[in-house]
């Protein structure tokens, strides 16, 4: 675990630690998203791999840094290979990322996240507030794969889940939440809602996330510092779209130009965050 305070130049180490090293991150993500978290991996310094092949995944986690889950689409051989790859990545002891898409919506989704949980406990845990409330048990109104509640009241539900699988949940909404099991706590307040207008940037999230736990040992520092990132260039890009008179199609480009050309006064400079560590 980390011993540098937990601030804005501490968070931008962090940012710089994965241009430099350029971790492997083996996502088994879903359809609709493969291509933008693709290219906003490859944008904010990271080499994506996208291996869902039974015949591979086993070798593929096998030489990368971090393992990125995302249950999106599924259907029953992409849950089976998760179950292969999350085993192979505890065995080897790299960091697992989950993205509990949808979570709640369906009895299926339902059961199979259960599954892959039963297979070995995520070190991190990202949603939205509603997946996150139903993944901890809790009563949550979700629509497809959006959330009816806010960080707020997801608040209880994400201590209880990390406490509950020894791992750092992730709340992301209008404001970012993010907590572990030993209490830590920190609140992101950047992003602009237009960010939830492209679809992928939350998957994408998920998919950063995996990056900066590739290289920073400590996963609850990497969650806020991933996320921290992704808010600030969400925030940029949008003043930018709409000084240009444009909309959420030119914010695509710009959310993958912000993440390969955020600078340090920019971000240092924007960051708005409440730490209780």
């Amino acid at each position: 675990m980390s011993s540098t305070p937990l601030d804005a130049r501490a968070l931008w180490a962090d940012l710089q630690a994965v241009r430099t090293h350029a971790p492997l991150v083996h996502s088994i993500t879903n359809l609709v998203v493969m291509n933008f978290n693709a290219n906003a991996l490859l944008a904010v310094g990271a080499s994506p791999v996208m291996a869902h092949a039974h015949e591979e995944v086993r070798d593929m986690v096998g030489i990368a840094q971090v393992l990125v889950l995302n249950i999106g689409t599924l259907e029953p051989a992409w849950i089976s290979a998760m179950q292969v790859a999350l085993q192979a990545a505890r065995a080897r002891g790299i960091p697992v990322v989950l993205d509990p898409v949808g979570a709640g919506a369906t009895p299926y989704r339902n059961a199979a996240l259960a599954e892959l949980i039963r297979a070995g406990a995520p070190g991190i845990l990202r949603g939205n507030a509603s997946e996150i409330m139903s993944v901890a048990g809790l009563a949550a109104a979700t629509r497809g794969v959006d959330s009816a509640a806010s960080t707020a009241d997801a608040s209880d539900a994400a201590a209880a889940l990390a406490r509950q699988l020894g791992a750092v949940v992730c709340v992301s909404g209008a404001d970012d939440l993010i907590v572990d099991a030993a209490g830590r706590r920190a609140v992101l307040s950047n992003g602009h809602p237009w960010m939830t207008r492209v679809t992928g940037v939350g998957c994408s999230a998920s998919a950063l996330v995996g990056a900066f736990a590739a290289v920073q040992p400590d996963p609850w520092r990497a969650t806020v510092a991933a996320m921290a990132v992704l808010g600030v260039v969400g925030e940029l890009a949008v003043e930018r779209v709409q000084a240009a008179g444009a909309g959420v199609g030119r914010l695509q480009i710009e959310l993958l130009d912000g993440l390969q050309l955020l600078d340090e006064a920019s971000f240092t400079g924007r960051l708005r965050m409440v730490v209780d560590a």
